[in-house]
């Protein structure tokens, strides 16, 4: 197992095609309206205007339908999704604030907040035992060995996951690709701060769907679902 220090940053490019006007009036004038303010990062409850009763937290939202779901069928609950992808974040806006030929900006979630940097540096600024759960669906699997400390699921983030979940909570991972299914099976067996159930190999109750999921059945790669349980402190 590759045990390299990771990079200040696991992503690659933040781009891809250049944005539409619509899309940069998006990034300019919604995005600042869900973001995570500084002053939140010791209490992020009160990044919130719905008074959550349990903050979740999502690394790498894609195109943010995970996400989405999840806000909305737990209005009680704080999520704060991630992504540097500025077309992914676009995709995420794109459905919350649909296109109606005017500039209006409804109503925004309540329980929904948007991280766009790299999710290592809110989640190594947030209090011990803040979260309820850790959300990471088909991330990118860097498949490459070269490459494997870009990687999320890595030796020196279960320390920080392990901090910021409280005793109990739950961290699901989602992939389909083999490379990363096997580092993750590696990387958990190494680690004693959460109870590794073994994967699901159909997407559980309660899990929402991803657009990468769909394409990886209709590509015929088998997802694998965990469900990891932080262990009670001592």
């Amino acid at each position: 197992m590759d045990t390299k220090p990771q990079p200040d940053r696991l992503y690659g490019r933040q781009r891809g095609h250049a944005l539409r006007p619509r899309q940069v009036w998006l990034m300019e004038q919604v995005l600042p309206r869900l973001g995570v303010p500084e002053a939140a990062f010791a209490a992020p409850e009160r990044a919130f205007t719905n008074n959550p009763e349990e903050i979740w937290f999502e690394v790498g939202f894609g195109g943010g339908e995970h996400a989405r779901a999840l806000a909305e069928a737990n209005p009680q609950t704080g999520l704060i999704a991630c992504e540097v992808f500025e077309n992914g974040i676009c995709s995420m806006l794109s459905a919350l604030v649909p296109d109606d030929g005017t500039e209006a900006v409804p109503d925004l979630p309540a329980n929904l907040r948007i991280w766009a940097e790299d999710a290592r540096h809110l989640l190594t600024q947030l209090p011990d035992g803040v979260l309820s759960r850790l959300y990471l669906m088909f991330p990118d699997p860097w498949p490459k060995a070269r490459h494997a400390k870009r990687r999320f699921v890595h030796p020196a983030n279960i320390a920080v996951a392990a901090r910021v979940i409280r005793p109990g909570g739950i961290w699901r991972i989602a992939t389909d690709d083999p490379t990363y299914q096997n580092w993750t099976t590696e990387v958990m067996a190494a680690q004693d701060q959460f109870e590794v159930a073994a994967p699901a190999l159909e997407r559980p109750d309660g899990w929402p769907p991803t657009r990468y999921e769909a394409k990886a059945l209709r590509e015929g790669r088998q997802p694998m679902y965990w469900t990891l349980t932080r262990k009670a402190t001592v």
